[in-house]
């Protein structure tokens, strides 16, 4: 295997913490991640460097001969890192996406990051879709956004790198004398014959769209026809009064006049939101979020998945890949 053009720092540190801890745990508390997440980036620098860097049984952690030739590569990579952002005194702020105001996964994570490092300057963007942003970040002009990973063209996701931080249960909007309004939850059957408005022609967010098109196929549910391009909340919620089509959301949407949120059910459609930045990002207001993301979701369970739930396959994919 040809040796590797690009390590990124986070890959080592995981390395480094487990080799120190020979405990995935301990090494996964120790960095404010999830144990998979830790796992996963551990397995994937043994494949980056085409070497087995841990003995793993159910009893106990080793390093191998490989790991323990690492060990001092490593941290003197990452002292490097440290050195050369402590040389250069206050990181510049890291922008992050949060998608739109009021837009709860990303904005929660935010808040939280905030609060793991208050040192740090971290600068929420609102782009509104994660195919705009994704555009942005590979421009260098944005770091990092939220987002349905696996509903970007391959062209943009080579480019990035993502950790799946919730799946989100999905709604609907209605306007609130719809048939369907005085429901505390929307089987989707009971959608079949309506047109619910799914972004479409929207450019910046056709990862959304096609999530919709993916859920809907087979029951009887249309996207909806583009509507005029909205800016601002409200514009949209003028728009979307004229229209009085039922509008897909998640469960964290916000409220909008003469309108009602409802959970849709039978199965539960779930929204996979992942962190998304440029490969090879290295700030440690980034560290923070990751950090805050992977917090968040073992709190809150964000990453369960309900018997009766579904999400598309090609995202199931997607993050069998990376695991």
């Amino acid at each position: 295997m040809p040796a590797p053009t690009h390590l990124a720092p986070r890959l080592l540190r995981a390395f480094l913490a487990v080799a120190e801890e020979l405990h995935f745990t301990r090494a996964a508390a120790r960095l404010y991640v999830a144990q998979q997440a830790l796992s996963r980036d551990v397995r994937r620098l043994e494949r980056e460097l085409g070497a087995e860097l841990f003995v793993r049984t159910t009893r106990q952690v080793t390093l191998t001969g490989d790991g323990e030739r690492l060990v001092p590569h490593a941290r003197r990579v990452l002292a490097a890192q440290d050195e050369l952002i402590a040389a250069f005194g206050q990181a510049r702020p890291l922008l992050v996406d949060v998608n739109s105001p009021g837009l709860g996964t990303g904005g929660r994570v935010l808040r939280r990051a905030r609060e793991l490092a208050p040192e740090q300057e971290l600068m929420a963007r609102f782009e509104s879709g994660l195919t705009g942003a994704a555009a942005e970040i590979l421009a260098g002009r944005l770091d990092v956004s939220f987002g349905r990973f696996a509903g970007l063209d391959p062209a943009l996701r080579s480019g990035l790198d993502h950790l799946l931080v919730r799946l989100e249960p999905m709604a609907v909007v209605l306007p609130e004398d719809h048939r369907l309004a005085a429901l505390d939850a929307v089987p989707l059957a009971e959608l079949a014959g309506e047109e619910v408005y799914a972004g479409a022609g929207n450019p910046r967010t056709p990862e959304w769209t096609d999530l919709a098109r993916r859920l809907f196929e087979g029951r009887g549910i249309e996207v909806a026809s583009p509507a005029p391009m909205a800016v601002g909340h409200e514009e949209f919620q003028r728009i979307m009064a004229k229209t009085r089509n039922p509008i897909l959301a998640v469960v964290d949407f916000p409220a909008m006049p003469s309108t009602v949120l409802r959970p849709l059910i039978d199965p539960v459609p779930l929204s996979p939101v992942s962190l998304v930045w440029r490969k090879g990002l290295v700030h440690p207001g980034f560290d923070a979020l990751r950090r805050a993301a992977a917090e968040l979701a073992a709190a809150e369970g964000w990453l369960n998945r309900p018997a009766e739930g579904w999400f598309p396959a090609i995202d199931k994919e997607i993050e069998n890949v990376h695991k």
